[in-house]
């Protein structure tokens, strides 16, 4: 006679893999992916190591490359941000400016002077880390 052998009953996994797959995929495809509200293509400069900042309030988003300007979003002119600054009331708001790397420094002051001028002063530079 032959001695019996006991057999190990090993669970199928392949249903598995498929409905971890199946979850995969669903989680992608149901995810948002939040773009920040960017009007202008920009080359932003690098740092080394760069300090994450807590979002609090909204923040003003000022975007200046050679030859535009944009806040929140949306393209402006020189006079229609001036506007735009005169009715901030609340002073203490956090601006955050994006500035290209290519900018001429004059354009850089004179924003920077119209922020001032408006004595908002809350001002962070953005850049690539």
């Amino acid at each position: 006679m032959k001695k019996r052998t006991r057999d190990t009953a090993l669970p199928d996994l392949t249903p598995m893999i498929d409905v971890v797959f199946l979850l995969l995929i669903f989680f992608m495809v149901s995810t948002v992916f939040k773009k920040d509200e960017l009007a202008l293509l920009l080359n932003l400069p690098k740092t080394e190591k760069g300090e994450t900042i807590q979002k609090k309030e909204k923040n003003i988003f000022i975007e200046l490359s050679k030859s535009e300007i944009a806040l929140n979003g949306k393209k402006q002119s020189l006079s229609t941000i001036e506007d735009a600054l005169k009715v901030i009331t609340k002073k203490t708001i956090p601006i955050d400016l994006r500035i290209d790397k290519d900018v001429k420094y004059d354009r850089v002051i004179m924003l920077i002077g119209k922020l001032k001028k408006y004595e908002l002063t809350n001002v962070s530079l953005i850049t690539d880390e």
